[in-house]
């Protein structure tokens, strides 16, 4: 493909995004996966420089845009290599029309800048939400040592205490340390949201929104596989992912429990009063994680996350009916909004007084309020805030 023609296909590939993004559609990096396995032609470094052209113009614009031709002529305006490829050649774009407009920049559309501001995420911790993200890895301890681990390119420690960090991109997936369960990609963040929990041997233990189980995984390793870990979730599709990932990690005290929403009780009405910890990975605006999907910013509207805050409020409530006295829970957000993150978890401890907050003792992140709170700007992580109470 000649550059032109890769800016070309960016521009559609941009469009069709856009397009999921007002219809809450496929993510970006399925858009591309599909384009790219119905398109063999275009060989490995199309398939590189088109990934980029894309990523870097979605980067580029604040506010969803009109369309993918103004998102790349946004980028335009801070890569001088690209305006001079709308020469109207042959699969190339056509020539920049006198007057022609780019999409409009900055972090995010008008009404979620000013929520940012209102948690005090501006400036350069605005604008780092929007860098590259490093590849972070997880050493399973069911299986390997961080310290004696041998991989195929030189890591670094991370601050996580089983953490490693690549540069993006690194092929860990290839790896026969990956395949066979030794370390699962994960972010430091991420990693000491489990850390905070303190999951020991022996324990009962509710990840209360597991997901495809990144975290679960971890506690069991925690865990030393003993103890009672449950794995609990309304989604079908992704708690079914859990099974085989366990099974490479080595992961053997998690059972699964598929709940329905607002009836979680129902399906674990045996560990009522009864758990050492929870954890809830709450439903979120993932702000904390634009890095990794920066057109999640189009996706996000005032009703969505005044439902998500709902969802949170009701998970807390949940996880109080769950712990033991003593015990304690852990609440977790990938994002950096007080309404999501400080703000609810202090609404929480309001509603319920026989609760305090308890120290996490994290190597990363600043206080915020009764939590601590990670962004990429100070700490080199996904965007994170961590509180627990017992």
């Amino acid at each position: 493909m000649t550059p032109a023609a890769r800016v070309q296909t960016s521009i559609e590939l941009l469009d069709a995004i856009i397009g999921a993004a007002r219809s809450k559609g496929a993510p970006a990096d399925r858009i591309l996966a599909e384009w790219f396995r119905g398109h063999r032609f275009a060989g490995s470094k199309d398939r590189r420089a088109i990934r980029e052209l894309v990523y870097s113009a979605i980067r580029a614009c604040g506010p969803m845009p009109a369309t993918g031709r103004a998102a790349m002529l946004r980028l335009a305006e801070t890569d001088s290599t690209i305006r001079p490829l709308f020469d109207g050649s042959k699969y190339g774009p056509a020539p920049i029309a006198e007057g022609e407009a780019a999409a409009e920049g900055g972090v995010a559309p008008a009404w979620l800048t000013e929520r940012l501001r209102g948690s005090d995420i501006v400036g350069a911790e605005a604008a780092a939400l929007l860098d590259r993200a490093p590849l972070d890895l997880r050493v399973n301890t069911l299986k390997a040592e961080r310290a004696t681990l041998a991989l195929p390119e030189t890591a670094q420690n991370t601050a996580a205490p089983h953490g490693l960090r690549l540069p993006t991109g690194t092929p860990v997936e290839q790896w026969p340390a990956f395949r066979e369960g030794a370390v699962e990609v994960q972010d430091t963040g991420s990693q000491l949201a489990c850390t905070a929990l303190a999951a020991r041997p022996g324990e009962t233990v509710i990840d209360l929104c597991a997901g495809g189980g990144g975290k679960t995984l971890a506690l069991a390793a925690a865990m030393d596989n003993l103890g009672r870990l449950v794995a609990s979730d309304t989604d079908r599709g992704r708690l079914s992912r859990l099974g085989p990932r366990a099974e490479r990690a080595g992961a053997s005290n998690i059972e699964t429990v598929l709940l329905n929403p607002q009836q979680e009780l129902d399906a674990l009405a045996e560990f009522v009063g009864l758990a050492d910890a929870v954890l809830i990975d709450a439903p979120c605006s993932g702000t904390g994680t634009w890095r990794r999907n920066p057109e999640a910013r189009w996706r996000l509207d005032e009703k969505e996350l005044q439902r998500l805050a709902a969802t949170q409020s009701h998970l807390l409530d949940l996880a109080a009916k769950l712990v033991k006295p003593g015990g304690r829970i852990v609440y977790v957000t990938c994002s950096l909004l007080d309404e999501e993150g400080a703000g609810q978890f202090e609404a929480f401890l309001a509603r319920h007084p026989g609760l305090a907050p308890r120290e996490t003792d994290l190597p990363l992140g600043r206080n915020r309020k009764a939590g601590t709170r990670l962004t990429p700007f100070h700490d080199g992580t996904d965007g994170f805030f961590i509180a627990c109470a017992g």
